[in-house]
């Protein structure tokens, strides 16, 4: 009896070693990363001011890297630049040097500064990456809320307001939001790391509300709202990916038939069951959550924009 105890005390106190072990490794391996962050940030320059004020070599930084492209070339990550800006109805919004509206997730963190976005999701959301080394230009951004955490790869991704900070592939034009609202957890980032949009808390760009939170409506008439030049046709209810984005001015065929069950615009459009703007039709208004109850469900096949 007495030869069990000592046995099962023994056993206990092994894997209670074996616990803080493990723990004690989690967080050193935590403390690690965030000291290399901070010598990689410490080794970044700051400059205030954008690119092209500070004479970048042409064919550098954001200038390198192709719309809705990741980073891959290292002259690509040379330089980024942070400037606060307009884009669409995102004002303000942080874009970067090449006027390429800047993203946040909400499934990343900000306090520590993690990304949680690698594999297919950073193809589709490229990081924003700068070398250590690099440059950072600050153009209405406080520095004191800029920063960079290093990614799984080894790679340093630029955080404002400690969120790790993204591009978006379906934005192939600068000042393009298409990626605003999509699957309810990717907005732009304000210059303070907040979400961008309607600018009060709690609302469609607030912290504590999402895109689906401004369920759009439909009108037989415009009603004097000012027409979307840009639209975000997603295959899932409220937002979700795959997604499609139009931009532009008249009627634009969309890439996949009868593929939307929800799709977000900053003001009116028409949507039609045809190509060509033909067949069944209806006058949207803003962020429509759920198609099936307007009827087009799975039905759009081109939409009149402008």
């Amino acid at each position: 009896m007495i030869r069990n105890r000592i046995a099962a005390i023994a056993a206990t106190t092994a894997a209670a070693a074996l616990l803080l072990t493990a723990c004690n490794g989690t967080e050193n391996a935590a403390s690690a990363a965030r000291e290399g962050a901070a010598a990689a940030q410490g080794s970044l320059s700051f400059t205030s001011g954008s690119a092209k004020q500070n004479n970048a070599a042409p064919g550098t930084g954001d200038w390198a890297n192709s719309p809705g492209k990741p980073a891959s070339r290292p002259v690509a990550k040379k330089w980024v630049q942070l400037s606060a800006s307009q884009a669409g109805d995102l004002n303000p919004v942080v874009v970067n040097g090449a006027g390429f509206t800047l993203y946040r997730f909400d499934k990343d963190t900000a306090n520590p500064s993690k990304s949680n976005c690698s594999g297919e999701c950073a193809t589709t959301w490229p990081p924003v990456l700068v070398a250590p080394g690099g440059k950072i230009f600050i153009d209405g951004v406080n520095k004191s809320d800029v920063g960079v955490v290093k990614r799984d790869d080894g790679n340093l991704q630029v955080t404002v307001g400690g969120w790790p900070v993204y591009r978006f592939s379906k934005d192939l034009r600068p000042g393009d939001t298409n990626g605003q609202g999509v699957g309810g957890t990717w907005f732009g980032v304000t210059p303070d790391g907040r979400k961008a949009g309607a600018g009060e808390e709690g609302g469609a760009g607030g912290e504590g509300g999402s895109a689906g939170d401004e369920q759009g409506g439909v009108d037989d008439e415009q009603g004097g709202a000012a027409p979307a030049t840009s639209v975000t046709l997603s295959d899932e209810r409220n937002f979700g990916d795959p997604s499609e984005g139009l931009a532009g001015a008249g009627c634009q065929n969309v890439a996949r038939d009868d593929s939307a069950s929800s799709l977000q615009a900053s003001g009116t459009l028409k949507i039609w069951s045809e190509r060509d703007c033909k067949g069944d039709s209806k006058v949207v208004q803003g962020n429509i959550a759920d198609l099936a109850p307007v009827g087009f469900d799975d039905r759009i096949s081109s939409v009149f924009l402008g």
